[in-house]
């Protein structure tokens, strides 16, 4: 008798319970909408951010190309004063939006190689990466040293650059790079390597490099070639909502 209820309620069970799993499979079909619910593809931050870089930079060549063409009919509406032109192509070089060449220096920083960080658990993982503030210290003391120009990974720096850190990358005009930083300038080798000597900042870094081999490399350049910034020059305010919202306005040209 007991044998006989059991054999029942398997029975009325069964069917409830492949009812069940039915509408989960139609559930996980439905939100994957034939797609894999758990993606292999950009899993990884690294990932990420070469696939954001990718698209920034398609983005910039495609803005560049467009300014190239609003120049090229502007030039078509009729010949522009030669002294104007001439304080034009002077301002543009200023501002950074025309490619330079000429000799100069590259600093490259990197952080820790994996050893380093196995052998070490217990320091402070902050120790052994590159942050904004060394790239910010090496940017200083290459302008101290009279740099005329400069990028950081292949990008040129302008009055309104600045570089921020998110996570374990470095975002330079709203692009993320992860290391090694590449940053290069165009000047007078000899002042622009004091400067570099002459940073505190850059003293104390080097302390980390002797101890914790983040990397920290000079290299002398006969020959570097700058590319424009290829950015909006209009600077963009934050607002509060509710308050009146002012214009953005264009940047003025001063000396540095």
């Amino acid at each position: 008798m007991r044998r006989f209820k059991r054999i029942s309620l398997w029975r009325a069970g069964a069917p409830l319970a492949l009812m069940c799993a039915g509408l989960l499979f139609a559930t996980s079909a439905t939100n994957a909408r034939g797609t894999d619910l758990r993606p292999s593809r950009n899993t990884t931050l690294a990932g990420l951010v070469e696939e954001q870089s990718r698209r920034s930079a398609s983005l910039v060549k495609q803005h560049a190309a467009l300014t190239h063409d609003i120049e090229a009919l502007q030039a078509q509406q009729g010949s522009i004063d030669p002294k104007l032109a001439k304080q034009f192509e002077d301002l543009s070089e200023q501002v950074g939006t025309r490619p330079v060449s000429g000799p100069g220096l590259t600093v490259t920083l990197r952080d820790a190689p994996p050893e380093v960080v196995k052998d070490n658990p217990d320091v402070d993982e902050n120790w052994l990466v590159i942050h904004q503030q060394d790239i910010q210290a090496v940017v200083n003391a290459l302008w101290a040293g009279g740099a005329e120009a400069m990028t950081i990974q292949n990008q040129r720096v302008i009055s309104t650059t600045g570089v921020k850190c998110v996570g374990n990358s470095v975002v330079l005009h709203g692009v993320p790079y992860l290391p090694p930083y590449k940053i290069s300038a165009i000047g007078d080798r000899r002042k622009l390597q004091k400067a570099l000597d002459d940073s505190q900042y850059i003293q104390n870094l080097q302390d980390y490099v002797v101890k914790f081999q983040l990397g920290y490399d000079v290299k002398n350049e006969s020959t570097l070639q700058l590319p424009a910034y290829e950015g909006t020059l209009d600077l963009q305010t934050a607002t509060v909502p509710g308050f009146p919202h002012t214009p953005s306005a264009s940047p003025s040209v001063t000396g540095r």
